[in-house]
């Protein structure tokens, strides 16, 4: 039965019985920021690149809703375009970077109980490439994500 729940879990992309890989991590800070100011750095995306330590730009067409639509350019260059595949309004959020025969998921979530908000951002490639793209930038992304989610936290701080 394990052996079909892990199964399962990789099949449609989010493994959470495993320990993080290149392929598959995340990383969670607790704090007593408003979540509703974590909300709002997180869904404006023309200021990703202020906590984002990765991103030079990003931009959204439209509002930051089920569907909407992007592009993002790393710091090193490359452009790439995301897609908002799934929203459920002031607690989460996941895009769909395409990538070439996979796709590169971000998932942003939060949750409060007794004061204290938890929020986890989660990666995770997926697709018939998706072993190289989370060899090539895995390691990397992983790296930044525990700066990257302290300065959320600093820039929900001054909102």
């Amino acid at each position: 039965m394990m052996s079909f729940i892990i199964l399962l879990s990789t099949f449609v992309g989010v493994d959470t019985l495993a320990e993080p890989t290149n392929k598959h991590f995340w990383h969670t800070l607790e704090t007593e920021v408003d979540p509703t100011n974590i909300w709002q750095v997180w869904t404006t995306v023309d200021l990703w690149h202020e906590w984002d330590t990765g991103l030079k730009s990003a931009t959204m067409e439209g509002a930051f809703e089920l569907g909407s639509t992007g592009k993002l350019i790393s710091l090193e260059g490359r452009r790439s375009k995301f897609k908002i595949v799934d929203y459920e309004a002031n607690q989460s959020y996941t895009f769909r970077t395409p990538l070439l025969f996979s796709n590169l998921y971000v998932k942003r979530y939060l949750k409060t109980v007794n004061g204290k908000t938890t929020i986890t951002h989660e990666v995770w490639f997926k697709g018939l490439t998706a072993g190289i793209f989370a060899n090539k930038f895995g390691p990397k992304f992983r790296e930044l994500l525990p700066d990257v989610m302290r300065e959320v936290v600093k820039k929900a701080q001054t909102l």
